[in-house]
């Protein structure tokens, strides 16, 4: 056993070196240490008014640059989609100051916005997939062209979706089929509407900007969500159907997106050399330079030119330049007595260079 002597002599010695320690502080090498620490303070104090310094010289940088960007918007874009007709569909909750923003350039670039749409979640619900299929048997005859015999449930709705936000009527260009309206009818109401619109459509549209919804990314300490992934590969085949759709059946579509990572929709597009080939996209919506790239990006499909616009992996960070003809929106008369019922007269159709290419 350790007696009581040891634990004396280690009490002992713990306060001679105590006494050593303040003896040496306060007498020979009191000067050294009080200056060396006061010299590394200096050092780190000096160190953190550069670095602040540099910080808000770069922070007054990036707000001159979105200042300039913001207010080069309107001559930028001017004309850029003059008299374009376009639907804004968006896959979900997207935040309203991306909607309202992406909303602005469309208009300053000269379009006119003639829907906005919000799919619910009953669109891609998997308790609701029956629902989904009894009521895709109800819009199928207001399609034409009607769907592929081996197009699958979300192509089926994604085209009748489309063709619900575009079909003007060839007669009376300003409005719309009684068929388009059907359609949008059946997707909007029920139990369980498929759609929500912030207002009655009543003119087609020539081209659709659909905007994803952005991927929050997780914080480090936050507890990881669990995540069916079914449902989401679900989720993400619904979407890319709509975006098909979009593009096949207009005369052009873009992607809008939020931050590049995982979950984003641009990268899902990015990452399928089919898509990708076939699909704009424009990423970081919630910044001015993405919002102000939106209409150049449809300018630019509309003439047939796609791309992937940003500052991420395999993005440029703008269009290439485009002037697009005038819209003709001549009325068309069909003779029924004709075989096949095809039109007389002027066509409708918008410069169509690249539509649905």
């Amino acid at each position: 056993m350790i007696d009581f002597r040891y634990h004396l002599v280690s009490l002992i010695s713990v306060f001679l070196a105590l006494a050593v320690g303040i003896a040496l502080g306060a007498g020979p090498l009191k000067e050294t240490i009080g200056d060396t620490l006061t010299g590394q303070v200096d050092q780190l104090r000096t160190e953190k008014d550069e670095l602040r310094a540099q910080l808000d010289a770069t922070t007054g940088d990036l707000a001159d640059a979105r200042t300039f960007v913001d207010a080069s918007g309107p001559a930028l874009l001017d004309g850029a989609l003059e008299e374009r007709r376009i639907a804004v569909v968006a896959l979900g909750d997207v935040p309203e100051a991306e909607r309202t923003a992406v909303d602005q350039r469309l208009a300053e670039s000269g379009a006119d916005v003639t829907a906005h749409v919000t799919l619910t979640d009953a669109w891609f619900d998997p308790d609701l997939r029956s629902y989904r299929n009894a009521l895709v048997g109800l819009v199928l005859e207001n399609l034409d062209p009607a769907p592929a015999d081996d197009a699958t449930l979300d192509e089926q709705l994604a085209q009748a979706l489309v063709q619900g936000l575009t079909g003007a009527d060839p007669a009376s260009p300003d409005t719309l089929t009684a068929d388009a309206g059907n359609v949008l009818a059946i997707l909007s109401e029920g139990d369980n509407p498929m759609i929500s619109l912030a207002d009655p459509v009543t003119t087609g549209a020539d081209a659709i900007v659909v905007l994803a919804v952005p991927v929050e990314p997780a914080a480090d300490d936050a507890a990881a969500t669990p995540t069916n992934e079914a449902d989401a590969e679900a989720s993400t085949d619904a979407h890319v159907a709509v975006l098909r759709a979009a593009q096949d059946l207009s005369e052009g579509s873009v992607l809008v997106d939020g931050p590049r990572g995982p979950g984003s929709l641009v990268d899902v597009v990015l990452a399928d050399e089919a898509l990708a080939s076939r699909l704009a996209t424009v990423s970081g919506a919630e910044l001015v330079t993405g919002q102000v790239t939106v209409p150049l990006a449809l300018a630019a499909r509309i003439a047939g030119a796609n791309g992937h616009y940003g500052f991420g992996d395999g993005e440029t960070p703008l269009p290439v330049p485009v002037l697009l003809p005038p819209v003709d929106r001549t009325p068309v008369t069909v003779d029924p007595e004709q075989e096949g019922g095809q039109p007389q007269g002027e066509a409708t159709a918008t410069a169509t260079a690249g539509a649905g290419g």
